[in-house]
């Protein structure tokens, strides 16, 4: 199952440099994690400051 990233995101960008199929995209206000790329291995979730990717 993807990781998804929940409201708390602050798109601060640690989550994209730590992600190694580039699934995370950058929005205005908040990433997003490409369902169809992400491979589960919650590197995401292990940088962000906030606690924002979870497993969906």
């Amino acid at each position: 199952m993807a990781y998804v990233i929940k409201d708390e995101c602050i798109a601060c960008g640690a989550c994209i440099e730590e992600c190694p199929v580039e699934a995370i995209v950058a929005g205005d206000d908040q990433y997003s994690i490409d369902a169809d790329k992400c491979i589960d291995c919650g590197a995401c979730a292990g940088a962000c400051p906030v606690d924002a990717p979870v497993e969906g």
